[in-house]
């Protein structure tokens, strides 16, 4: 299947990192999702409910940055992968959870963790 929704660099602030100073002040972290899905439904009926409501996908991973920290980013980026299962057409996604201003002694452009999985058999 090649039909996808992209989303890329959806901007949020979330308290999220091993350090005490980043659960305490957050930091901005940027999510990019890549849903596979077959679009072909929604295509001919033009009908939101046969798709994933990007607008509702995204509200639901606002909630999940914003909220509850941890300490990985491989865990925000798995937290973020349930969001997606929560709606029924995805087959597949990739989430990748940046975080440009990690805390490290050098210079870096971005950290990022990308998680790429094929809908759990367990899920709707």
């Amino acid at each position: 299947m090649a039909d996808r929704i992209v989303v890329t660099g959806l901007e949020l602030w979330g308290y999220h990192g091993v350090f005490d100073h980043e659960k305490q002040d957050g930091q901005r972290f940027l999510i990019d999702l890549d849903i596979e899905l077959d679009t072909a439904v929604s295509a001919d009926s033009e009908d939101v409910a046969d798709t994933v409501n990007y607008a509702e996908l995204i509200d639901a991973v606002e909630a999940v940055v914003t909220g509850e920290p941890v300490d990985l980013i491989e865990t925000l980026a798995a937290k973020v992968l349930g969001v997606v299962w929560e709606f029924p057409q995805p087959v597949a996604a990739t989430v990748t959870v940046h975080k440009p201003g990690a805390p490290l002694s050098q210079k870096v452009a971005d950290i990022a963790v990308t998680v790429t999985r094929n809908r759990p058999e367990s899920t709707p």
